[in-house]
């Protein structure tokens, strides 16, 4: 958010920008295994599936569409964006970033260890309830990702990584 804005992480923006991710997320052709939204920031991941997923036109889907849920408050004028190194891309370096991400609000001091943070999830279209905390929840998406990956998608055009 723009200098860093509390007060609009709510359970109303939450379910606002679950549905906008799942529209950017079914326009893109992208999943979104782990995001958890900060007081004063968000983070998630996207994941192309197929050479033409363009995860470019989809944050910018979502801001454009987020801003009338965030009045008065905005988006940062740059986002902070990383593309993943190949190295980052294998399962376990994977997953060591998503929990990382669902972890925010514990380092926050928000929640402690064993509580679930309300304001995160994931956004698989057609699975509105999946969420990374569930105990089946990597071995099912996973078997999603598989079935939903067409083989192109390693093709993919990466955008240039910041450095």
């Amino acid at each position: 958010m723009a200098q860093r804005g509390i007060g609009w992480l709510n359970e109303i923006f939450h379910a606002r920008f679950r549905e906008i991710m799942l529209h950017a997320a079914v326009r893109e052709n992208l999943f979104c295994p782990v995001y958890c939204l900060m007081p004063d920031h968000i983070h998630f991941i996207w994941m192309g599936l197929n050479k033409d997923s363009d995860q470019k036109t989809a944050i910018k889907f979502v801001r454009e569409h987020l801003a009338l849920a965030l009045h008065p408050y905005r988006f940062q004028h740059q986002a902070h964006d990383h593309v993943l190194r190949e190295e980052e891309r294998k399962r376990n370096a994977f997953a060591k970033i998503c929990f990382y991400i669902l972890a925010n609000p514990v380092r926050a001091g928000l929640i402690k260890e064993s509580e679930t943070w309300p304001f995160c999830g994931a956004i698989i279209p057609g699975y509105p309830k999946m969420h990374p905390s569930e105990e089946n929840y990597w071995p099912l998406f996973w078997k999603l990702y598989r079935q939903n990956c067409q083989l192109d998608a390693s093709k993919r055009k990466l955008p240039p990584r910041c450095s």
